[in-house]
């Protein structure tokens, strides 16, 4: 018999509509298959003959478990040895059991780049091939594979997507009805295909991306950039936990992303930092092995702080012209040199690594009065200026970030969770310092350090609004806390989720980049009444999320809220949704 498969594409930013029929000749076997369950015979001799279809069909009607997962499997195989990628992938889509959905991906390997189909049987149209044509020729950059709002996906019975993204399978069709419904699609809201529209509550399920990613990867495809910026979530507002689905699903406002002129991804209305994928693999990571403990340091070295000290007492007394001051601070800098940084906890080639330390270093380059604060937030030498008076003995001051959260919230079934705070503090302290230029912990901190970061804290969003590094970090806050209830509570394995793909090192694969080992010393100096003053700093990013998610930490909300919440979320669950890992 012979079989008409299309796809229809509707383009970003065109207004033509193309359906390409595909004609080929299809072999089929008389195969019944009845209400009872499919002897093993019978579904051997469909995946042998290459009738994918009548397999699947027979599979699906077997009871949900492991034998229908280890049907998939093997359905999987003989697509993709026939060169149906697109197909093979659709069916490990299919198996419940993300386990054993590994092993068929390891056992798999590579799938041909044949399309020769099994003798005797169905040839599969190969889609990968002509969808390849399609995004390749056809206004190239508009499609989501490099940032645009199109999308293209294979689908056995042929595929349409809209300028909006929206996809839906279609069964055989006569031409006029394959472009009737290519019409109609186009001309229908694009419900949850729009990734970069506004969400006032955004939802994504962590299960399904990783199920999504893992087959991408296996089958040589990169993420998508949606799937890298989390949707366009930009704020962590609820954890949701749904063991009737499977689902673990992260929620918060969303939105469309672009860069800035740092080069960060922000949200396109309010420039804030989107949420990293890297980052939650990240702390997902740090959490399952080191209990969420992580953070940096960026500290002077000792000879070089021996040789400030020298050099600056060697000055007492003596006066520093104006036009010698330029040039005396460069020497004062020059002689602390640089600052050794050492990240902990966590990969330090990450990105999630780089925040830490640059939101270290620049909050320290406005505690010196080298990068401007905001509105409220004075700097320590600007301070000690101000205050007159004898000049404080110098010594090293220390500034560090770590959490600031009042706690996290839980429905008594602890299915939702939220996060209570801003996420971000500095706290202070001063160290001696030795004539040797060891540093003398000393546990407390003057007014004027102290002062400082608790104006940083106090003031922390503007600032983030300021410099967006401060909200990168706080960002990864969230997400450690995030990953630190999922680990404390085992919510994954309320859900049978193994994190396969997640906490694999040789799975999901981190884009790294070289590691930050020194960084310029922040050091400045002040004169007052002829005498000068100058000032170093060291600190870093400490995190510890281990007190506040301990399942006795997490405080009961009875009010019925989150409950709400938890209600309006519920994944969707239709088959035609079956690659759907975010929704509104």
């Amino acid at each position: 018999m012979q079989a008409w498969l299309g796809i229809g594409v509707v383009s970003p930013g065109m207004r033509m509509v193309w359906a390409v029929p595909i004609l080929f000749g299809v072999s089929i076997a008389a195969h019944r298959v009845g209400a009872a369950d499919p002897p093993a015979g019978t579904l051997e001799a469909l995946v042998q003959t290459g009738e994918f279809g009548p397999a699947l069909a027979a599979v699906q009607a077997l009871p949900a478990g492991d034998q229908r997962d280890t049907w998939y499997a093997r359905i999987a195989a003989g697509q993709a040895r026939s060169g149906a990628a697109g197909a093979a992938r659709d069916t490990l889509r299919r198996m419940a059991s993300d386990q054993q959905r590994s092993l068929a991906l390891k056992s798999l390997g590579t799938p041909s780049p044949a399309a020769s189909g099994a003798a005797g049987g169905a040839a599969m149209a190969d889609f990968d091939t002509l969808i390849e044509l399609i995004t390749s020729t056809i206004a190239p950059d508009s499609w989501d594979e490099v940032g645009g709002a199109g999308a293209i996906e294979p689908f056995p019975t042929g595929v349409y997507v809209d300028a909006a993204g929206l996809m839906k399978r279609l069964g055989p069709a006569t031409d006029s009805l394959l472009l009737e419904s290519v019409r109609r699609a186009a001309a229908a809201d694009s419900g949850n295909r729009n990734v970069r529209r506004d969400s006032a509550l955004r939802k994504v399920s962590l299960v399904r991306l990783e199920r999504e990613l893992q087959l991408r990867q296996a089958f040589g495809q990169p993420p998508e950039e949606a799937m890298r910026r989390l949707a366009g979530l930009y704020r962590v507002a609820y954890l949701f936990v749904y063991p009737q689905t499977g689902d673990i699903v992260l929620a918060g406002p969303a939105g469309d992303w672009q860069r800035d002129t740092e080069g960060r991804v922000v949200n396109a209305e309010t420039g804030t930092p989107v949420l990293q994928l890297d980052d939650l693999v990240v702390v997902l990571r740090n959490a399952f092995e080191q209990n969420g403990q992580f953070g940096c340091t960026i500290n002077p070295r000792s000879e070089n702080l021996a040789a400030t000290k020298a050099f600056a007492d060697s000055w007492r007394g003596r006066p520093v012209k104006p036009s010698q001051r330029d040039a005396w601070l460069e020497q004062l800098r020059s002689t602390l040199g640089q600052q050794d940084i050492k990240v902990w906890g966590i990969d330090p080639q990450t990105g999630t690594a780089r925040v830490l330390v640059e939101a270290d270093h620049r909050m320290k380059l406005v505690g010196m009065g080298l990068e401007e604060g905001t509105l409220g937030v004075e700097s320590y030498l600007a301070a000690v200026q101000r205050a007159g008076g004898q000049p404080p003995p110098m010594n090293v001051l220390r500034w560090w970030f770590t959490l600031n959260y009042s706690g996290i919230r839980a429905t008594p079934s602890r299915t939702t969770f939220s996060l209570d705070g801003q996420g971000v503090k500095v706290l202070s302290e001063n160290e001696l310092l030795t004539e040797t230029g060891d540093r003398v912990h000393t546990g407390t901190s003057d007014e004027l350090t102290g002062a400082f970061a608790r104006s940083f804290t106090a003031h922390f969003a503007a600032l983030a609004a300021k410099y967006p590094v401060y909200a990168e970090l706080r960002n990864v806050f969230d997400l450690a806390l995030i990953a630190g209830i999922l680990q404390s509570h085992d919510l994954p394995g309320q859900v049978d989720w193994h994190l396969t793909h997640f906490r694999d090192p040789a799975g999901y694969q981190l884009t790294r980049s070289p590691q930050p080992t020194c960084v310029d010393s922040v050091i400045n100096a002040i004169t007052i009444d002829r005498r000068r003053f100058c000032a170093g700093v060291s600190g870093g990013v400490s995190v510890d999320t281990r007190a506040l998610v301990q399942p006795q930490a997490v405080r009961v909300d009875d009010y019925g809220r989150l409950e709400a919440h938890h209600a309006a979320a519920l994944p969707r669950e239709s088959p035609a949704d079956s690659d759907l890992w975010w929704w509104d």
